[in-house]
């Protein structure tokens, strides 16, 4: 089973893991970082694959995928 972390102080709310997460399982959280943005939360261990396209998309480099 995959894993995912998103930390959320490197986070800074573009979305892009939202986008393009093929099971829907990012979603970006209604409370703000220390940086005054609205970090991505990871939702559902359960059902993610470990595609790994969250953590090529984020500009960032705040997602860490474990397979």
């Amino acid at each position: 089973m995959a894993k995912i972390e998103i930390d959320p102080q490197r986070c800074k709310g573009c979305g892009f893991c939202v986008n393009f997460c093929p099971k829907r399982l990012i979603s970006l959280d209604s409370n703000f970082n220390d940086k005054g943005y609205h970090p991505a939360v990871f939702t559902d261990q359960e059902k993610c694959t470990g595609c790994a396209i969250c953590a090529l998309v984020c500009p960032e480099v705040a997602i860490t995928v474990y397979k």
